[in-house]
């Protein structure tokens, strides 16, 4: 009979009791599963099905990154056995796990959180030289001298601090800039990674850059991403509006200078992003960051295009040889007739991708402005021709200058179109 005087032992002790006779009635069968008994410890909240390094609920998504980790989806209803009551009551706070919605529709696939995998194998990374400055010593030697005795470095200081005041003015919404290329080895990732290297140095606001080409792009190589996690398609079926900053930024990969990346793949051959998911994740992210660029697909693929007619400002990145600039001559009379905003936000980029070229610059750079686009040359540099991780400072001075001034450029032809 109950006590009065302490009859919370006594149900607890009842309690016990039926607990014990459930879990001798249920057999080993039961215990195998495993049932947990009256006094036993609390599992953890981590799933070891997800491998190492896959932090549990409440740790950060990204090995050392302050941001909550993103919630695991619940496993698909089955027959579970239920808990001893003894058990539960003596845990009267315990987090019931709760499952995110998954994006419905044709081929959608239940949320899951995948392994990290390097950007590079360790061992090709191994094979790489040590990178070189963009410009042998002897011209930097020169150019310092004649800085000496000219009235150049003032000229410099005062056309920084002009484009300086471009790039930090603030912005209404979020400026999405396309960067894309009519065939591959033009220097799209290039240029995508440092127009994005540029905003995020002279803005304050978060700068995001997207790999919209999931076929084995170079974007998370070129910026110095080490792993790879979360990617643009895992993303779309992901994101929704009332999550904060701190919780978008739980999946994407964060660079130097309040700077952020989405993958488009983790290096898998065949990999693919529907147009569907790319429209989502650019419209739910694109309040959270002041400047996005986007390394899209060569043209004329379906994202490449998209993109083109939803950013504010597009970038063409040509080859500087007359075979690059001919094709692209093609493609700028084919956007001629789309909107005319389309063509008037352009810039064509001709990367110089050897010493000597072989081609007239100012003559190319005439024939295509004269289909209402702008022009900008991007010059040798032989720390970007050597491929690898972006290193400012080992860019040659004519490369940094012109990197800002196409960055300004771009910026200030996506100021003109809300």
């Amino acid at each position: 009979m109950p006590n009065g005087d302490n009859w919370q032992s006594d149900v607890l002790r009842d309690l016990r009791g039926g607990a014990a006779q459930q879990q001798s009635a249920q057999g080993p069968a039961a215990q195998a599963q495993g049932t947990p008994a009256a006094g036993a410890p609390q599992p953890p909240q981590g799933d070891p099905a997800q491998g190492p390094g896959v932090p549990a609920q409440g740790q950060g998504g990204h090995g050392t990154s302050p941001y909550p980790a993103p919630h695991q989806p619940s496993a698909p209803a089955e027959a579970q056995p239920q808990a001893p009551q003894a058990y539960a009551a003596q845990q009267p706070h315990a987090p019931q796990p709760q499952a995110r919605p998954v994006a419905q529709g044709p081929g959608a696939r239940p949320a899951r959180t995948p392994d990290s995998r390097p950007v590079m194998d360790k061992t090709l990374a191994g094979a790489g030289l040590k990178p070189r400055h963009g410009e042998p010593f002897a011209t930097r030697a020169l150019r310092a001298a004649r800085r000496t005795v000219s009235s150049s470095a003032a000229r410099e200081v005062a056309e920084t601090t002009a484009t300086a005041e471009i790039l930090q003015q603030a912005v209404t919404t979020g400026r999405q800039i396309a960067v894309t290329s009519i065939r591959g080895g033009a220097g799209k990732s290039t240029i995508a990674a440092l127009l994005g290297t540029t905003y995020a140095h002279y803005r304050h606001d978060p700068v995001l850059l997207v790999e919209a080409d999931p076929a084995l792009g170079t974007l998370p190589l070129r910026l110095g991403a080490e792993t790879l996690r979360w990617t643009t398609g895992d993303v779309a079926g992901i994101v929704e509006p009332q999550m904060s900053l701190l919780d978008v930024t739980g999946y994407l990969v964060q660079l130097p200078d309040n700077a952020w990346l989405l993958p488009g793949s983790q290096g898998q051959i065949g990999a693919m992003l529907d147009l569907r998911s790319y429209e989502k994740v650019m419209v739910s992210l694109r309040r959270y960051f002041g400047v996005t660029v986007v390394d899209c697909e060569t043209l004329p693929a379906e994202v490449a295009r998209v993109a083109l007619s939803a950013s504010q400002a597009r970038v063409l990145a040509v080859p500087a040889t007359l075979e690059g600039v001919s094709s692209t001559y093609a493609v700028l009379e084919w956007m001629r007739g789309l909107p005319r905003h389309v063509i008037a936000g352009t810039v064509v980029v001709l990367t110089e991708t050897v010493p000597h070229s072989g081609l007239d610059l100012d003559k190319a750079a005439e024939k295509l402005k004269a289909t209402g686009a702008s022009v900008q040359v991007l010059p040798y540099d032989r720390h970007l021709a050597a491929g690898g991780v972006i290193r400012t400072e080992l860019l040659a001075q004519p490369t940094r200058l012109a990197a800002t001034r196409l960055a300004a450029q771009v910026f200030e032809l996506s100021q003109q179109r809300r």
